[in-house]
């Protein structure tokens, strides 16, 4: 009998897609937003799709900050895309 995959949905097109073909967005304890590469760090955590275009469309319908259940401040935004952006080339490490 196969193994059961955990899917979760894309928080920007709405994609339900395996945990491991997505990113996880994370508000941890201390209430800092970072990119969750491992997908294992302690907190509240929101899936997007492995693309920019998916995170700007969930930033745009503030579907990340309703996830998150907080507001995403214009900088963190930015920073957010600079990660992602650095994710989709494959440059960053830990990949």
């Amino acid at each position: 009998m196969a193994k059961k995959l955990p899917l979760r949905m894309c928080t920007g097109c709405g994609e339900m897609k395996t945990k491991k073909e997505m990113i996880r967005v994370l508000k941890s304890p201390e209430d800092e937003i970072v990119i969750d590469s491992t997908g294992k760090k302690n907190g509240r955590g929101a899936y997007i799709c492995c693309s920019l275009s998916c995170l700007q469309k969930a930033i745009k319908t503030k579907g990340l900050e309703r996830s998150l259940k907080v507001s995403i401040p214009k900088e963190l935004v930015e920073t957010l895309e600079k990660e992602m952006i650095l994710l989709e080339s494959g440059t960053k490490e830990g990949i």
